[in-house]
């Protein structure tokens, strides 16, 4: 696969006018136009991205944003397993960090435990199995979490009693500018499936994303791990519908409870709307059975909402996030 942008891409006028303020020979990584997103995200299902830029490393990322007109949106994605895209798409651009942002590394180990550094399109199972080879415990529910590093830091992602930052020792980010700063828990507000930067006047622009993290874990026994970790994949086995394109747990759960056990009590398991329903095996999961569309998949999210709402009084917040157009094109 070539890394340099190719002559005839260029030859659009769509996508000559979005890279008129860059030399594109300039560029390592791979640029395209209208993309499917349903290639790239876990539903499998949704609209086209106008732009689609996978970035050679951190250096050729910070190049683009530099100069990609900062009245086009920009959205980075990893393995796409929590978003689902509307049907009509994305004006901007979407980058893809999967396997581009792939540092990781032991950075340092003693007997108080060790630091691993990730960069964010690093798989979350990926960082659960190197920490387990250096005889590193701590990592292991990351197994669990079907994206990336950069997901996982940006949405606090966790299960099984455990959460992503309350392992993070710091992080980097990349800013629209192409700024790359280094941050500690201490500049974000972190909380269930929510974290923001806590930003001062003389902050960076609003749109901030990381490329990466320090993980301090404790000392432990690499086959404790890796046991831990074949336990916990047993578990995702049996409990979700992991033969059918998912985005994972579609909604949080409420304090006290939790949003499958809502979903049941309402008699949504099954509910189907075209290629798109609930899933018998676990009711959080909404799966595409086929050919759903992403209009089907969010019709069954309202459903779901509106149901459990009026049923038990309780307004289920989404977990995954839903963006893009309405029907319609992008072109």
């Amino acid at each position: 696969m070539q890394t340099e942008i190719q002559l005839p891409i260029m030859d659009t006028p769509d996508l000559q006018s979005r890279t008129s303020g860059i030399d594109t020979r300039l560029l390592r990584g791979e640029l395209r136009q209208h993309e499917p997103m349903k290639r790239h995200v876990s539903w499998r299902a949704g609209g086209h991205a106008a732009c689609f830029y996978q970035p050679a490393d951190l250096e050729d990322l910070a190049l683009f944003l530099r100069h990609w007109p900062k009245d086009e949106p920009v959205v980075m994605i990893g393995l796409g397993s929590n978003l689902l895209v509307r049907d009509g798409g994305l004006p901007g651009v979407v980058i893809a960090l999967h396997a581009k942002l792939n540092d990781l590394s032991l950075v340092e180990q003693n007997e108080s435990g060790g630091l691993i550094y990730a960069g964010a399109g690093i798989p979350c199972a990926k960082l659960a199995r190197f920490a387990a080879s250096h005889n590193l415990t701590g990592a292991e529910f990351l197994a669990g979490i079907p994206g990336t590093v950069g997901g996982a830091l940006a949405m606090n992602a966790g299960c099984y009693g455990a959460e992503t930052w309350d392992r993070v020792e710091r992080v980097t980010t990349i800013d629209r500018s192409g700024i790359v700063r280094e941050r500690t828990p201490e500049d974000y507000q972190v909380g269930y499936r929510h974290v923001e930067l806590q930003r001062t006047p003389s902050s960076d622009t609003p749109d901030v994303w990381f490329t990466g993290g320090w993980f301090r874990l404790r000392p432990g026994k690499m086959e404790s791990s890796r046991q831990a970790v074949r336990t916990l994949l047993t578990a995702r086995i049996k409990t979700q519908p992991l033969g059918f394109p998912s985005a994972g747990s579609v909604f949080r759960n409420p304090p006290g409870d939790h949003a499958a056990r809502l979903i049941e009590q309402c008699g949504l398991k099954g509910f189907r709307i075209g290629d798109a329903m609930i899933s018998t095996l676990h009711a959080n999961f909404i799966v595409n059975c086929g050919h759903a569309t992403a209009s089907e998949i969010e019709a069954i999210i309202d459903t779901v909402q509106n149901t459990v709402h009026q049923t038990t009084g309780i307004r289920l917040i989404t977990e995954v996030r839903i963006i893009g157009q309405r029907g319609g094109s992008t072109q």
